[in-house]
């Protein structure tokens, strides 16, 4: 699973940069497809739901623009969880907390250049297929799980983290909404708490391509190998407690809380205010940041 051949949705009324961008993002092996006005594009969007991975989509344009597409795809059963990147030359602080706040991950102000281009696309990718992987499996069988009211948990590695993930979520109400909110604190309990991976180094190791090869590095060296994170499941009442606890030095989480426009145009660095937002009903770190505690609705099993 490494994005290639991914199917791409690119949105703009204006053939010169339809060229442009596909021309960036040709030696990617995507599967790229192109709509010239927002129309077109939710056509070719509702016609075809699961046809594709990631739309970069141009803000203002005629018939429907930007924002009302993105607002429909948001609203869609299936449609929602595509990785949107809205391209446009309106930078402002409030446009952007706009385009966040309604459901964009990523943002780019034309004009911009190829390498941030391929740097935003290759993550979002990665998202949408992380969120997949999340999903697929968690309609299995979780008859049992409502029983249960107490857990503590061990875990090294993102694909550790990732399958935990997937355990909670199934004692949750809304499974399938709040496991990429579950998934992303572990893996930050992973990545910039045990392995130290900083904010700006995990830009730079985006940009090159390197993240996951550094992340299985660092959990080979000594300083690393033997550190674990430690989570706790309590069922209380209605709602489910979820405790994470890593062996790193914190990190200065209160920026990371709200969406910050000074970050909108990074590759990363949104997860946590995304998950607070739309995934989880309660997030609280203590002291440093190693320490997180999750609330979200319990999972209860149909009485016959």
């Amino acid at each position: 699973m490494d994005g290639s051949n991914a199917a791409i949705l690119i949105v703009d009324d204006e053939p010169f940069n339809l060229e442009i961008i596909k021309e960036f993002l040709d030696d990617e092996n995507y599967a790229l497809f192109t709509a010239e006005n927002g129309e077109d594009a939710w056509n070719q969007l509702e016609e075809n739901p699961d046809k594709f991975d990631v739309v970069l989509l141009d803000r203002m344009m005629p018939k429907l623009d930007g924002m009302q597409v993105l607002s429909k795809i948001k609203a869609h059963r299936i449609l929602k969880s595509i990785p949107v990147i809205l391209q446009t030359a309106k930078s402002s602080q409030q446009d952007i907390i706009e385009g966040m706040n309604s459901g964009a991950y990523y943002y780019l102000t034309k004009p911009f250049d190829d390498k941030m281009l391929s740097s935003i696309v290759r993550t979002a990718i990665e998202d949408k297929m992380r969120y997949d992987l999340l999903t697929m499996e968690l309609e299995e069988s979780v008859r049992g799980l409502a029983t249960l009211q107490s857990a503590h948990f061990e875990y090294r590695t993102i694909d550790e983290a990732n399958d935990l993930a997937k355990v909670l979520a199934n004692v949750c109400a809304q499974p399938d909404k709040v496991v990429t909110g579950i998934s992303e604190l572990l893996i930050n309990a992973v990545e910039h708490g045990n392995l130290n991976i900083r904010y700006d180094e995990k830009s730079r190791l985006i940009t090159q391509g390197e993240w996951k090869k550094e992340v299985k590095n660092r959990l080979k060296l000594s300083q690393y190998k033997d550190k674990k994170v430690r989570v706790s499941f309590t069922r209380e009442g209605q709602n489910n407690k979820i405790v994470i606890e890593d062996e790193g030095n914190g990190f200065d989480w209160q920026q990371f809380l709200e969406l910050d426009p000074k970050r909108a145009f990074d590759s990363h660095g949104r997860g946590i205010a995304m998950a607070k937002m739309l995934s989880l009903d309660e997030i609280n770190f203590q002291g440093c940041g190693n320490k997180v505690e999750i609330m979200v609705k319990a999972f209860f099993s149909e009485k016959k």
